[in-house]
């Protein structure tokens, strides 16, 4: 199941408001709050929890899971585009 701190970067890395996600996964903005200051367990149903996850991954999030090498998180499945520079593009011409 996805964490709390998981949708909360997932929505600033792709800079919805909580409106947002909640118009997207077809929820109330009380759901998306309530999951996001860690109360879980109270969404009466999982299938709230799903649809959260599911718009989000829509829009491009990729949530990773506990694994040896570190703690939860999320990325983005592919770069923003025009956001990114290939690392053989880099060089001083691109330095802001």
């Amino acid at each position: 199941m996805v964490e709390a701190a998981q949708v909360r970067a997932a929505r600033a890395l792709i800079g919805w408001s909580q409106a947002k996600l909640a118009e997207t996964a077809g929820v109330p903005v009380s759901t998306i709050n309530e999951f996001e200051t860690g109360a879980p367990d109270r969404i009466a149903n999982e299938a709230a929890a799903d649809k959260i996850r599911a718009a989000l991954e829509g829009a491009g999030v990729v949530f990773l899971p506990k694994d040896d090498g570190g703690g939860i998180g999320v990325r983005l499945r592919e770069a923003l585009e025009g956001e990114y520079i290939g690392w053989n593009d880099l060089n001083a011409s691109n330095d802001e």
